[in-house]
Parts: structure tokens; C-alpha cells; sequence
């Protein structure tokens, strides 16, 4: 059977328990928002494909559980991620400041040159805000990584986030492709398939 997508990009979500990495990723691949999710055992993924310059990639996003108790379990999943998202509470001053011990678990874990992004999830709920959008901007720019607050509720910048990752991975991959007469991509799955051709993407501010 002939393959529906010309890559496959896998990532990873990563945060402390009740960030809503869970309901970021539904809001992505469901476009939908539940708020009685319980928390993550372990590690569970969803399945979208997306068009980009005309390619149809087929991202596989690996939601991870917080726990302390499943560590062992999800930094296995960490080196083959070519993309990994830092979801903090944005009403949460612990879930922010645990950022750098999450950015050091990549560091430990994951491939060197990873793809990252930082989420301030729960933007919806400004009268409960304890970390400010500053402060995550001036966090990501410390580590040179990109940055967004997000709402899986309100369908805040949840589709912006996944595409600006999903196209800054394979911009990396088309230098490396371009560098490299036999490029060998960890991960990457290249099918020679007729694509439509794209309408393109056009990258939105945050709304806040």
C-alpha cells in the first residue's frame, strides 16, 4: 500500500503534570477541548498530517505523563524526537520555573539538534495569571528556542505552535538534505509521492 505523506516527524510533549500538554494536543489533532482529561499514564500519541511547500508531513506527537514516577518511561522517547515542546501553567509559578530542569532532561536525553519551542499554556485564564508573557519570552530567548503562550481551550495559537515546529524541523532537514549528497535523516521518512501544491502558511502574532 502506497504511503499517504512524504515525512514523518516525530515530537514530543513535555511538562509538568496538568500543564494541559494532554489538551494542547487533542486541540491540535481532535480540534476539540475536553476538560476532564485525567492525567497521562505513561505516554500516548496522536497521529495528523499537514501540508507544507507542498509536502504532506505526518506528525506524530508523543504526549508524556509529568509524573515523576514515569520518567524512566518517557526519556526513552526523547532521543528519537526531532521536535520537542516545554508546556508550562501559565497560572502555575512551579510548572515555569521546572522549564530548565525539563530543558536539561533534553539536553541529557535528546538528540543535539532537536528542534524546541516553548508553550505558556492557559492564556485563557489571565485573572489567574502568575508568570507573565515577558518572563517566558525572556526564558526562551536565554536558551535561544521559540516561544508562544497558548489556549487549548479557547483554540489559542495550538495550530501556530505545531506548524512554526513542524516547519523549522524541516527546514533544518532541507539544509541537511542539500549539505549531504546521501543525507540520512533519524527519523525522517522520504517517499517519492505526487503532492498537491500548497497554499502556503501564513505564521499569526499571538492573540493576547
Amino acid at each position: 500500500m502506497a504511503k499517504t505523506y512524504d515525512f514523518l516527524f516525530k515530537l514530543l510533549l513535555i511538562g509538568d503534570s496538568g500543564v494541559g500538554k494532554t489538551c494542547v494536543l487533542f486541540r491540535f489533532s481532535e480540534d476539540a477541548f475536553n476538560s476532564t482529561f485525567i492525567s497521562t499514564i505513561g505516554i500516548d500519541f496522536k497521529i495528523r498530517t499537514i501540508e507544507l511547500d507542498g509536502k504532506k508531513i505526518k506528525l506524530q506527537i508523543w504526549d508524556t505523563a509529568g509524573q515523576e514516577r514515569f520518567r524512566t518511561i518517557t526519556t526513552a522517547y526523547y532521543r528519537g524526537a526531532m521536535g520537542i515542546m516545554l508546556v508550562y501553567d501559565i497560572t502555575n509559578e512551579k510548572s515555569f520555573d521546572n522549564i530548565k530542569k525539563w530543558i536539561r532532561n533534553i539536553e541529557e536525553h535528546a538528540s543535539a539538534d532537536v528542534e524546541k519551542m516553548i508553550l505558556g499554556n492557559k492564556c485563557d485564564m489571565e485573572d489567574r495569571r502568575t508568570v507573565t508573557k515577558e518572563r517566558g519570552e525572556q526564558l526562551a530567548i536565554e536558551y535561544g528556542i521559540k516561544f508562544m503562550e497558548t489556549s487549548a481551550k479557547a483554540s489559542v495559537n495550538v495550530e501556530e505552535a505545531f506548524i512554526t515546529l513542524a516547519r523549522d524541523i524541516k527546514g533544518k532537514m532541507d539544509k541537511k538534505m542539500e549539505s549531504s549528497p546521501n543525507p540520512r535523516n533519524q527519523g525522517v521518512k522520504v517517499v517519492d509521492t505526487q503532492s498537491k501544491k500548497s497554499s502556503g502558511f501564513s505564521w499569526k502574532c499571538n492573540i493576547l
